[in-house]
């Protein structure tokens, strides 16, 4: 398993082995083991979650999940290709607001860590792209929340994506107060 630490630290690439032949391949896309004999412990994972898109451009985040019922997400692409993103928005971070995003596909097998304190978004690349994601916690309807994909200048590689009523609604960046404390999450 490869893992790679990206220009937010905390935020970590990972792309498990894979094992393959004439028939197709096979790989752990999970191993806790392989994981902390590396080096990394991620929290336990409570959740599994795995989301459709039909169209290129389409756009889902930038979301989060307030204490205490913040979320942690291991993300892969399942089927298709998208670019994913992770935000930090810890307050007293050194990297707050910082971005940083990764191309996930179904060829590549690359996983993206999400830190608890980091806002998630991905737009899809290909037709009917899967996301599939581990979480540290589970859903919480009050605690769900989120920011205005185009309000950080991540650049999306997009201009008019498509995105659902809620994330039309999301407050600006700039005009939004971050529950997350860096150390405290």
């Amino acid at each position: 398993m490869k893992i790679e630490a990206l220009t937010l630290p905390e935020v970590l690439l990972i792309t498990p082995a894979r094992h393959g032949d004439a028939r197709g391949f096979f790989s752990e896309s999970w191993n806790q083991k392989t994981l902390q004999n590396a080096g990394v412990n991620l929290p336990v994972f409570v959740q599994d979650n795995h989301s459709m898109s039909h169209k290129v451009g389409i756009l889902r985040g930038l979301h989060y999940q307030s204490p205490p019922f913040a979320q942690g997400k291991l993300v892969r692409c399942g089927r298709g290709c998208l670019f994913d993103v992770a935000v930090d928005v810890r307050t007293g971070s050194p990297t707050y607001g910082k971005w940083v995003g990764a191309e996930l596909s179904y060829e590549n097998g690359r996983q993206l860590w999400v830190p608890p304190g980091f806002l998630h978004g991905f737009v899809t690349r290909t037709p009917d792209t899967e996301i599939i994601y581990k979480c540290t916690a589970h859903y919480d309807r009050e605690s769900d929340g989120g920011v205005l994909w185009n309000s950080l200048g991540i650049d999306w590689g997009i201009d008019n994506p498509i995105l659902s009523e809620k994330d039309e609604k999301l407050p600006e960046f700039a005009n939004w107060a971050s529950p997350f404390q860096f150390g405290a999450v």
